[in-house]
């Protein structure tokens, strides 16, 4: 049969990535604990295509992936699928980008019943002229009550569930847990998000969110002084996105460091 993706292509344009998206797979992530969690996995994985040829070879985007089904994931093995595939392609540029569910057991402030909280999480690795380079990132619901609301009302204020995301990248000595990152970041709103609370939980959550009143602003600055002081980060970039209770649309703000 022809070869048609190997045909030359006379239009002269090289593309920068081609692949494939939205590829669902079990996985397994590396726990502080020493233990490792199955998680369900999307994919895009991608590289780049040279001018020279019409297309690429989805196919083999697809086995290297399957390869790696239900395996264990890290930085490292993140490098192997993206040296695999540049070899297999003769690229130049290759990157992965997956998005999971990521589940960690969480207690009450008062009753301290316990029950598990999903946060996404974000793995991201670039591999380009042997260069690597490894991202992660956390989206984490916490609740922030309105400082506007509590200063201008004579009782109560206007509360809602606000998303944190951060995404950074490690120097290459460095190591950060997902479980230490979701930990320090949910903490930066005016109250955590738990998955099992009674009453006094709740009235413990609620006198607390309102004596820490935070607008997304506050949670951003908060953010970027937290992580400025972590001396294993390279870059990061913080925003938070609040679904605001008395609006029909959402507040956020965003900032990107990079170390110097």
């Amino acid at each position: 049969m022809n070869d048609v993706q190997n045909e030359k292509d006379i239009r002269n344009i090289n593309i920068q990535r081609v692949g494939v998206k939205k590829v669902h797979l079990p996985l397994q992530i590396l726990e502080k604990a020493g233990s490792y969690q199955h998680v369900l996995g999307e994919i895009s994985l991608s590289a780049d295509l040279s001018a020279d040829f019409r297309g690429t070879h989805m196919s083999r985007f697809m086995l290297i992936l399957n390869r790696w089904c239900k395996e264990r994931i890290s930085s490292r093995e993140i490098r192997m699928i993206l040296e695999d595939l540049t070899t297999k392609l003769n690229a130049g540029r290759t990157e992965i980008s997956l998005q999971f569910r990521y589940f960690i057991e969480k207690e009450a402030p008062v009753t301290q019943l316990k029950g598990m909280l999903d946060y996404i999480c974000h793995f991201r690795g670039i591999l380009e002229e042997n260069r690597y380079t490894f991202v992660i990132g956390v989206e984490i619901p916490v609740s922030t009550v309105c400082p506007c609301s509590k200063e201008i009302s004579q009782y109560g204020a206007h509360n809602q569930r606000a998303v944190v995301r951060v995404f950074l990248e490690y120097f290459p000595d460095e190591f950060v847990w997902l479980e230490d990152l979701i930990r320090d970041i949910e903490k930066m709103g005016s109250f955590e998000i738990f998955p099992v609370i009674k009453r006094s939980d709740e009235k413990f959550i609620t006198e607390k969110g309102y004596e820490n009143p935070k607008f997304v602003e506050d949670v951003v600055r908060d953010l970027v002084t937290l992580l400025r002081q972590d001396q294993r980060i390279s870059w990061f970039e913080v925003e938070c996105e609040a679904s605001e209770s008395i609006h029909n649309h959402n507040a956020f703000a965003y900032q990107k460091e990079v170390r110097s």
